[in-house]
């Protein structure tokens, strides 16, 4: 296995402090916009920081890969079809819906290939 690549080590460290035996840490990767803050990806599952909860509480959600049932990659593009410099991916897991958006396109891309690897 590669070695895992992450924008913030701090959140990288939260990740590796919560692995299972045997559970390795792909990549995590720094969310923009209001409420997530990193999403982490592992050999076993997707974790997502959400800070939207009230009183500054923010909860990690651990999400195995057998319960995805959909993952899609939305993107923006200008009238030009250039791509802006952020993307978004969306994880559908029963009725809910986990958006998660990053800085570059490229990172983007890489969590919806990881996901769709592990989930099928």
């Amino acid at each position: 296995m590669t070695a895992p690549v992450y924008d913030n080590k701090g959140q990288y460290e939260q990740i590796v402090s919560g692995l299972l035996d045997g559970e390795q840490i792909i990549a995590v990767y720094d969310a923009v916009g209001v409420g997530t803050g990193f999403i982490g990806l592992t050999n076993r599952r997707v974790i997502i920081q959400d800070k939207s909860f009230a009183g500054k509480r923010f909860a990690i959600t651990s999400i195995p890969y057998s319960k995805v049932s959909a993952v899609s990659v939305v993107s923006n593009k200008s009238f030009a079809g250039q791509y802006f410099s952020t993307g978004t991916i969306a994880i559908t897991v029963g009725t809910h819906v986990y958006e998660v958006e990053f800085r570059g396109s490229e990172k983007t891309h890489h969590v919806h290939n990881v996901i769709l690897h592990y989930a099928s």
